[in-house]
């Protein structure tokens, strides 16, 4: 089929009409006003054979005249990829030549470079064009009409811009538009005495608005015109791509403030590392005699497009908690803090009566724990060797105690491990043995700074925490600079050689040895995004490991080596810790010697903040381990396509596909696509309401500041270097002395810190891993960046101050 009229198409043709005829047809089967037209099809485009005969035969038919000629591609006006104005349209075509000629330029704008480029961004590998040929409307105003506001993301406002004459100037940028912005619920539109609107025609597009996105099923971008007899025409209408998720409908206004950065993690998790974190939670508050529902032990966290949110909305409404959020938010960063401060003002979150939760199990929680952590506090001050080599015991103790299921178990067994005993001797006393001694390290790493106020700065304070040592994470990095150092002679192999084949060569036993076996068995549990079962393991695919280590044998500065980096920065805290305590005691000498032996006791416990999410990996890969011979038996069944979809279901869907043989197929089909395109979105809203509006965005906007991008402190010190911008660390390459910029870090990323001159990232906290991690090796770092990632592009020469909290992008040409 070479030529079709637009009232012929329905969304099912778009393999061979391609988005935007699709979208057409559509509009017109719901009774919507659209131009005339017809559709020259994908298939003459594979052709290239132009059937000029019957695409001229079309045109008399359509009754000759001006018309638009219009691309419609098959990747084009898809729900996670819109391709807005990324293909040609030409307007007022007239004529046999000219209309052969414009259909021809938008075959040919599919192989622009812009859309070359955003197919590949977007995921798409190819792409065919059909056509799109309309008569054209003559308006006295046109524009574009979004049926959710894509800017702050609210679901229940509608955007219009409009302007006199074609609506193109809008798109192209080339007006300022009228720009109305109105409750898609309202009963009066907005008035503006000088606009090109007027009330009814609003009301009209309101409407039209309306009707669409019930068609359609989600938000649409719909481009309009209204002629100059006041009739309205309706040109497009596609989905808004970039608008996140909305949270669950609950039927009431909630606010969720995002989780997942504090870990260092934006990236979305798995169905299933959903489910098992949850059951894992249920096992810990069985364990201490929290009540909980076993439906959904932590109904406040909710996963938003792959993301973890925290329901915040009873602990703002609460008269008790809400007086204290601020303060306890600042971990967040100040924009979420900000925006949670925002929202206590808004009263639709009015302060009500009551606690947030059941003090009953608050206070029977606390009584059957808060000895034990007391003295285990109390004693990891008092003999902080002692402790910390008791911290170390536990976590092997830990590793014991998970025993899996014998390689003769069924799959109905292998489950039963995974729900009922796979985070068991988590809730050992192991597990609480570590709590002691990282309360201790974690308190003692902020406790000086108050007894130090008006004595010692932040930048200061940092050098105290540079060089800890017992940091797991730190001892992890530092030991796979170790395995870059055996491969010295082997440079030109682990240089030359990708990744992956390196991984591939290592399993097959053909790389030579140095020490990658032994660096497995204690470290294979760990990965980007590590808290997710989803994610494979180092063990299963050490490929980005290799990439670190060619990372590391660029280094040819002795005196950038890490390990050397480390010990200087342990020497520079030692020397601080000498001179603060000399200034504390002249001017305040008790509160100077409390001070001094805090920051001593520090240095030998702090570096145990990692500990306690250390300990629990160990029970995640063994039950990723099981979920994947689960995976295996399903595909067998031919309930799923391959073994890791078991990560896309959650635990109670497992269960059915077991013991009920039910197919998952086309679930984990839907996920999986909804996972990818999570994957390619840039920014998470770190405060969200349930009508979708992202609360950051409703902060007026900061004053301009030329060059400077500010964030937030996260390590002191300045560093000027080339800006390398990463998002997903596996295969990362850094130069030596290039300033890594990315959305955010968790300890999958800290090899990258070795090399790198400094850090900048878009989300985090002074406590999070990435800062952390920073000030333990010395290396600015500012975090709380917003859109970092994409103002600053690899190779720009920036300067970063981690005290104060700014980037300055360096003009340097």
């Amino acid at each position: 089929m070479k030529l079709i009229n637009l009232s012929e198409i329905d969304a099912s043709m778009i393999d061979l009409v391609g988005g935007k005829a699709a979208g057409l047809g559509e509009m017109v089967k719901a009774g919507e006003r659209v131009p005339d037209g017809f559709c020259l099809t994908v298939e003459v485009y594979t052709s290239r054979d132009l059937p000029e005969k019957e695409l001229l035969a079309a045109y008399e038919r359509l009754g000759g005249g001006r018309v638009a000629v219009r691309s419609s591609a098959t990747a084009e006006d898809l729900p996670d990829a819109s391709f807005a104005g990324l293909q040609d349209t030409f307007l007022d075509v007239e004529g046999a030549a000219r209309l052969v000629d414009a259909v021809r330029r938008c075959w040919d704008s599919l192989h622009s470079e812009r859309a070359v480029t955003y197919r590949a961004t977007v995921g798409i590998d190819d792409a065919a064009m059909a056509v799109v040929i309309q008569r054209m409307i003559d308006p006295s105003v046109a524009g574009v009409l979004f049926t959710a506001n894509p800017i702050t993301g609210c679901r229940t406002e509608m955007v219009v811009d409009a302007a006199p004459g074609l609506g193109t100037a809008i798109v192209e940028g080339t007006v300022i538009p009228d720009h109305y912005v109105f409750d898609q619920r309202a009963g009066t539109m907005p008035h503006q005495a000088d606009g090109c609107l007027d009330t009814r025609q609003l009301e009209q597009l309101r409407d039209a608005g309306l009707r669409l996105q019930r068609h359609f099923g989600s938000p649409q971008d719909i481009e309009w015109a209204i002629d100059s007899d006041g009739v309205l025409w309706l040109l497009q209408s596609r989905p808004i791509t970039t608008l996140f998720p909305l949270p669950p409908d609950t039927g009431e206004n909630r606010l969720y403030l995002e989780f997942g950065h504090i870990q260092g993690m934006l990236r979305p998790c798995t169905p299933m590392g959903v489910s098992l974190l949850k059951t894992g939670s249920a096992m810990w508050f069985q364990a201490n005699g929290v009540r909980s529902d076993p439906r959904d032990p932590l109904p406040r966290l909710v996963p938003i497009g792959g993301r973890l949110y925290f329901d915040l909305t009873d602990f703002v409404r609460s008269k008790v908690m809400r007086k204290r959020l601020p303060t306890s938010l600042q971990v967040y960063g100040p924009r979420v803090q900000g925006a949670v401060e925002r929202m206590m003002t808004d009263p639709r979150f009015a302060p009500q009566r009551g606690f947030p939760f059941r003090t009953s199990s608050i206070l029977r929680a606390t009584a059957g724990l808060a000895p034990g952590m007391i003295a285990g506090f109390v004693s990891s001050l008092a003999r902080p060797d002692a402790a910390r080599a008791r911290a170390y015991r536990a976590v092997e103790e830990i590793r014991r105690l998970i025993v899996p299921p014998p390689d003769s178990a069924t799959t109905a067994e292998r489950l039963r491990w995974v729900v009922e005993d796979s985070h068991r001797a988590i809730m050992s006393r192991g597990m609480l043995g570590l709590t002691g001694p990282l309360m201790a390290g974690i308190l003692l790493g902020v406790a000086p700074a108050g007894l130090l106020k008006g004595i010692a700065t932040d930048e200061e304070l940092d050098i105290v925490l540079g060089g800890m040592p017992h940091n797991v994470t730190t001892e992890m990095d530092l030991a796979l600079w170790s395995l870059a150092v055996n491969a010295r002679e082997h440079s030109e192999l682990f240089l030359r050689t990708p990744p992956g084949e390196l991984a591939e060569m290592y399993r097959a036993g053909r790389l030579p040895d140095i020490g990658m076996a032994a660096f497995l068995e204690k470290y294979g549990m760990r990965a980007a995004a590590e808290i997710d079962v989803g994610m494979p393991r180092w063990d299963e695919d050490p490929a980005p490991l290799f990439a670190t280590i060619a990372n590391y044998l660029r280094v040819d500065d002795p005196e950038q080596a890490p390990d050397r980096r480390f010990r200087q920065a342990a020497r520079k805290a030692e020397v601080m810790i000498e001179t603060l305590s000399r200034r504390a005691r002249r001017r305040r000498p008790v509160r100077g010697r409390v001070a001094t032996f805090l920051m001593r006791r520090s240095r030998k416990l702090t570096g145990l903040r990692e500990i306690g999410k250390f300990a629990w990996l160990p029970a995640i890969q063994a039950a990723r381990r099981q979920l994947l011979l689960i995976g295996d038996d399903l595909v067998s069944r031919g309930l799923l396509e391959c073994r890791d979809d078991i990560m896309f279901l959650t635990l109670d869907e497992a269960h059915t596909a077991v013991h009920d043989a039910t197919d998952h197929r086309q679930l984990v089909s839907a996920r999986r696509a909804d996972h990818q395109r999570e994957l390619r979105r840039h920014t998470v809203p770190g405060a969200l309401l349930s009508d979708g509006t992202d609360v950051e965005a409703l902060a007026p906007a900061e004053p301009a500041q030329d060059g400077v991008l500010v964030g937030m402190a996260g390590s002191a010190g300045q560093a000027t270097g080339r800006a390398r911008v990463i998002r997903d660390p596996a295969g990362a390459y850094i130069e030596p002395g290039e300033i890594l910029v990315a959305p955010t870090t968790d300890p999958g990323w800290t090899p990258l810190f070795l090399t790198t001159a400094g850090l900048v990232t878009e989300t985090g906290s002074p406590v999070a891993h990435g800062p952390t991690v920073a000030r333990e090796y010395g290396i600015p770092a500012v975090i709380c960046v917003r859109d970092a990632t994409r103002v600053i592009t690899t190779g720009q020469l920036i300067t970063i101050d981690g005290a104060a909290g700014t980037v300055r992008i360096v003009d340097d040409d």
